[in-house]
């Protein structure tokens, strides 16, 4: 590494990736491979979003193949870049629609996780409005010469503050929106705490009533399960209008929608899914971005995955001329993360070394040949060509340095040559306990599937 790695990055690469996940923070020292997938996403930041057009991708790759690595890159990218992110995993009781409100869910979880340049970590919808209201104000000091005691500031600041708000209100649900941010200006300059929490609790989400929220702010309706991505849609104007180039969400864990059990409820998904697609690419939605991490399964599944649904598979699926050719179209909305060659794992251990190296503040001891003989006795296993993926490697490597660390008088060849370690394996445990609850399903509603004369 050419500069010291701050403690608390290189903290939280070790110990994320000692545990199989995505480190928030530090992607950029260990990034190696995918740089057409991320040209292409960051392209459709710079050419599309911030132009105040709308993006769709769909990023597929097997379990541990780095989807979700590859949006966490994207996403300090976009920071970088000045727009606002959030992010969110879909799970049992968070997804696009359902019955009890697992939409409103995963509206709530978006908008807790929102992150800025300067609140990296998330929960920064608060801080959001607290910046703009303070720039206004500094724009009305610097612009119209007013200082913040004379008797005409409040109003100048108000004109400023409705100028922006008044630009949402032609749109669906617009005047709600911009009447709970008028409401949040209105106790801000007050001073008054409770109106400015209904407003925020009503912009998250948060109120279960119609009749609640019209007697807190005067609103006659409520982000619900039907409306939420409606307000996702003000929200990218709204950031764009403040000073933003635009709002990126990040979905992952999209198999979580294949898993749904019930057929109705798994349609009305990918309807809500479609609905979201035909608005990003027919111009709908402005200065929004969208990316959804998913397995190829979850898609190509004509019984139960997104192409057993016709309006869906006739949007995604890859041109023909692509597949007969065997070529890559990145330009389509389905990105499929191919595995990483054995060159790029090899750069990307040497990284992992250097930067667990670093860390513990050690001599990196590893040559390149005893790192060559780590990836020959994890190639070794039966299929691994197939089944390797960058989580499984990078997870045993870090495995291999903290024992090595921890136990200086033991040699490299002595630690992956004892019968004892054991490579680990090349499925998701809960991917196969899922695949198997999916299959066992099927089985219960049709028990002749399989049988053939």
């Amino acid at each position: 590494m050419e500069k010291k790695i701050p403690k608390r990055i290189s903290t939280a690469i070790v110990q994320s990736l000692a545990a199989g996940v995505v480190p928030r923070v530090g992607l950029e020292y260990i990034a190696v491979g995918r740089k057409d997938e991320t040209t292409t996403l960051l392209n459709d930041l710079d050419h599309s979003v911030s132009q105040g057009g709308a993006s769709f991708r769909l990023i597929l790759g097997r379990y541990g193949s780095g989807k979700s690595f590859l949006c966490q890159l994207i996403r300090n990218y976009a920071l970088q870049r000045n727009y606002v992110v959030a992010d969110a995993d879909f799970s049992p009781v968070r997804r696009l629609t359902g019955t009890k409100g697992e939409g409103l869910a995963l509206y709530r979880e978006l908008l807790n996780n929102i992150a800025t340049r300067t609140r990296p970590d998330g929960n920064a919808f608060t801080a959001l409005l607290e910046r703009w209201i303070s720039e206004v104000q500094s724009q009305v000091t610097q612009q119209e010469g007013l200082s913040p005691t004379a008797p005409d500031f409040p109003k100048a600041v108000e004109r400023r503050i409705h100028a922006t708000i008044d630009n949402m209100e032609g749109m669906v649900h617009g005047f709600d929106f911009a009447t709970a941010l008028s409401a949040y200006w209105s106790g801000y300059q007050a001073g008054d705490d409770t109106r400015q929490d209904a407003a925020l609790r009503w912009l998250r989400g948060e109120y279960a009533t119609k009749a609640e929220a019209r007697e807190a702010l005067g609103v006659r309706v409520i982000i619900d399960d039907g409306s939420w991505y409606d307000y996702i849609k003000l929200l990218a104007k709204f950031v764009r209008d403040i000073g933003y180039q635009g709002l990126v969400i990040f979905l992952d864990e999209a198999v979580n929608l294949y898993k749904i059990s019930n057929t109705i409820a798994r349609q009305n998904n990918y309807e809500r899914l479609l609905t979201i697609f035909n608005d990003a690419l027919q111009g709908k939605a402005e200065h929004l971005g969208i990316l959804i991490c998913g397995t190829p399964q979850m898609v190509e599944d004509r019984q139960r995955g997104l192409f057993s649904y016709d309006a869906i598979r006739t949007r995604l699926e890859e041109s023909r001329f692509a597949r007969e050719n065997g070529l890559r179209d990145l330009s389509g909305p389905m990105i499929r993360l191919e595995t990483l060659t054995h060159t790029e794992i090899f750069a990307l251990l040497l990284r992992l070394q250097e930067v667990h190296a670093m860390h513990f503040d050690y001599t990196a001891k590893l040559s390149h040949g005893q790192i060559q003989q780590f990836m020959d006795k994890i190639l070794n296993r039966l299929n691994a060509e197939q089944l390797l993926t960058p989580r499984e490697v990078v997870r045993d490597f870090i495995a291999v340095l903290n024992i090595m660390h921890q136990n200086p008088n033991q040699s490299f060849e002595a630690i992956i040559g004892s019968a004892t370690f054991t490579p680990t394996p090349s499925a998701d445990p809960e991917a196969l306990t899922a695949d198997s609850e999916i299959r066992d399903e099927e089985s219960a509603d049709k028990p002749y599937k399989n049988f053939n004369i």
